[in-house]
């Protein structure tokens, strides 16, 4: 029974590590597991698997490696373990809630396959944004310029708060969209105000898009019914994605008497905050992948990159935990009606599929967040027994 708990071999979660490892060598190793998905070196354990054992039981020195070495501290979970007469222990390293970490060495490692590694200047970053130390989306586009931007757009934006915006002059007009993170100090267009405002963010942002595909059954290898991928300013690719699930979405329905009558079926708010949601927490920094929606016959899954925030858990998602990787992306957003700060969207879509007996699933899987949202028989059976 004790063998059948010793993992097999070294992966992206298990680490195997000898008596003799340095401190140094050890910090780095828990440092990556911290600042990855978390995982267990095993002490007294070699690279092939064999079982060289410890000498006596190194706790103190590994926490003290832990406290000391690893910044910000990290706390572990140390266990002996004796197997065939020789003392092993499992060091247990949760995902850090406090990234990036680093050693005193001032290094930053992440943990790839069964390896660690020095962290990328894009995986830094990607840590940094993930501890909140750094708003992405404020950043401004090397390539970016004023006329990226749709002007009227921007107008409208400004209109809301009764600021005649395109009647003042052009100096004016930047001062303004500086002083909202529209542009950044070079007066260049930031991330989110090409994201929100702009007339082709496909361009400059090529990752920024939704790919939308429905299926005739309930696996990918279905039918293909329908296949788009929308491009332009967050709130227009919203609205596009909207129209083709409703679209796409069946609604069964008779005639009671003299009326047509509709199954119940989801309110359109049900998916337009999925979408939005998608849209303003998706991590922009990971290149390469847009957000992904997949309309099933019995299940819709909205797919965006990137991890959770740090301090928030799939738990506390469908309770109403607000949190904001792109502060500026959901400031413009919010403003112009898309969101609800209070956290209480996701919490929303879980009731309203609690009405169906449904339950909505939330999974983190490496660099990506999926929404799985079942859908409501669309007969009316039940309504009419």
């Amino acid at each position: 029974m004790l063998k059948s708990i010793i993992p097999k071999g070294e992966n992206q979660y298990i680490e195997f590590k000898s008596e003799n490892i340095k401190a140094t060598e050890l910090a780095s190793e828990i440092v990556a597991f911290a600042n990855s998905e978390g995982g267990e070196i095993w002490l007294g354990v070699e690279d092939d698997g064999a079982i060289s054992g410890l000498s006596r039981s190194y706790e103190e020195d590994v926490m003290n490696i832990c406290r000391t070495s690893c910044i910000p501290s990290i706390i572990s979970v140390y266990e002996s373990i004796t197997f065939d007469d020789k003392l092993i222990a499992r060091l247990i390293i949760p995902k850090g809630k406090d990234k990036p970490y680093y050693t005193k060495e001032y290094k930053y490692f992440v943990r790839v396959g069964s390896t660690k590694r020095i962290a990328s200047r894009e995986e830094l970053m990607r840590l940094f944004q993930a501890g909140g130390a750094i708003q992405y989306d404020g950043v401004e586009i090397d390539k970016g310029r004023l006329i990226d931007l749709n002007i009227y757009q921007v107008g409208d934006y400004f209109g809301r708060y009764h600021i005649s915006f395109l009647d003042e002059p052009e100096g004016e007009r930047i001062r303004l969209m500086r002083h909202t993170d529209i542009l950044g100090d070079s007066d260049k267009p930031t991330i989110a105000g090409l994201l929100v405002f702009g007339l082709a963010p496909e361009r400059l942002l090529p990752p920024s898009g939704i790919s939308y595909a429905c299926f005739a059954g309930s696996e990918i290898t279905a039918e293909l019914i329908d296949k788009k991928n929308f491009f332009g300013p967050l709130p227009q690719q919203v609205n596009e994605c909207l129209s083709s699930i409703k679209a796409n979405i069946i609604v069964g329905s008779t005639i009671v008497g003299a009326k047509r009558v509709e199954a119940p079926h989801y309110p359109d708010r049900v998916f337009r905050e999925l979408l939005v949601n998608a849209c303003i927490h998706r991590n922009y920094a990971l290149h390469g992948a847009n957000i992904r929606i997949l309309l099933f016959t019995d299940r819709l899954e909205v797919i965006s990159p990137g991890r959770l925030p740090n301090t928030v858990s799939i738990d506390k998602l469908s309770v109403g935990t607000s949190f904001a990787r792109n502060q500026t992306l959901v400031r413009f957003m919010e403003n112009l009606g898309f969101v609800d700060k209070l956290g209480r969207g996701l919490p929303m879509v879980c009731q309203e599929a609690r009405k169906f007996n449904l339950h909505v699933e939330f999974i983190e899987s490496g660099e990506e967040f999926k929404v799985i949202l079942p859908l409501p028989d669309s007969s009316l059976k039940n309504m009419l027994a």
